[in-house]
């Protein structure tokens, strides 16, 4: 199969990492709300919007995916932290990581890092990274969660790019240069460290036969992220949000990723397999 004829920017504001956070000493201010501490060092104007925000994002995200509501759930002692870092280049120096970031955020610590009038931050950075700590919450650490699925939930928590995500799928479908789904299974883009290099992965063509894609670094990971928003979509938009939630609680009790497809979309979806099939089909009509 040949390369892509165009390239596809969908645009990758973090990556989410299970190590901890080194937030390097500072002179810290507090906003305190519901489920989360704000820590800001200059614009307190922007550190109310933060928290103003995530406790909107908060309440839709756990509601689009079912999540208990238990009584003292991220209250009191269990908020979510988020610092916000006068500028890039202090939180570049605190965090270590590489110019390209502009946030992280821990699973295990529940802490969101980034810094102050990032671009989008408010409306992209801030509620996917939520939608990481919500999801891994619910479904927990133990269950089989593909890296697909869990990027694809944080990204569906972006409501301003769900139409330019389906623009970007559906060009993709078209020109047979989608990712397999068993190639999704098993790719970590967090392992994708040089962008500029040539990666060969397998594919399936619109008359289902197998073939090859040869990405750059930069666009391999792209196209992950824009077919995991789009499986989650689909899944969503196609079946329901019970449904979803449904195959959530399946994952978080334990059950293998076919095992709760099955069961939570019972003679709807019996396997990954018919997923890819009808997800490519629901493409095809315009999905």
């Amino acid at each position: 199969m040949k390369k892509p004829g165009k390239l596809w920017f969908f645009s990758l504001l973090v990556l989410l990492f299970f190590g901890s956070i080194n937030c390097f000493a500072q002179e810290w201010q507090e906003l305190r709300g519901d489920h989360f501490l704000v820590y800001f060092t200059k614009d307190e104007g922007f550190a109310k919007d933060v928290l103003n925000k995530s406790e909107l994002y908060y309440n839709r995200i756990s509601s689009d995916l079912g999540y208990a509501r238990y009584s003292e759930f991220w209250t009191w002692d269990k908020r979510v932290k988020i610092y916000i870092y006068p500028d890039k280049d202090s939180f570049l120096k605190a965090s270590g990581e590489q110019n390209w970031s502009e946030g992280l955020a821990d699973y295990k610590k529940k802490e969101i890092v980034s810094y102050a009038w990032n671009q989008g931050f408010l409306e992209s950075l801030l509620p996917h990274e939520l939608a990481h700590l919500i999801f891994r919450d619910f479904v927990g650490f133990k269950g089989e969660v593909p890296l697909w699925l869990d990027e694809g939930v944080a990204q569906w928590a972006e409501e301003a790019k769900r139409k330019h995500v389906k623009e970007i799928s559906r060009q993709l479908y078209k020109e047979d240069t989608l990712l397999s789904l068993s190639d999704m299974m098993n790719l970590n883009i967090r392992n994708i460290s040089d962008k500029d290099g040539v990666r060969i992965r397998s594919a399936r063509t619109k008359d289902n036969k197998e073939g090859v894609l040869f990405l750059s670094g930069n666009n391999l990971v792209n196209v992950f992220y824009v077919q995991a928003v789009s499986l989650v979509g689909f899944l969503v938009e196609k079946y329901g949000g019970s449904s979803f939630i449904d195959f959530c609680r399946q994952l978080r009790d334990g059950k293998g990723l076919e095992d709760a497809l099955s069961s939570a979309y019972s003679g709807l979806v019996g396997s990954l397999e018919e997923l890819e099939d009808k997800w490519r089909r629901y493409l095809e009509e315009g999905g």
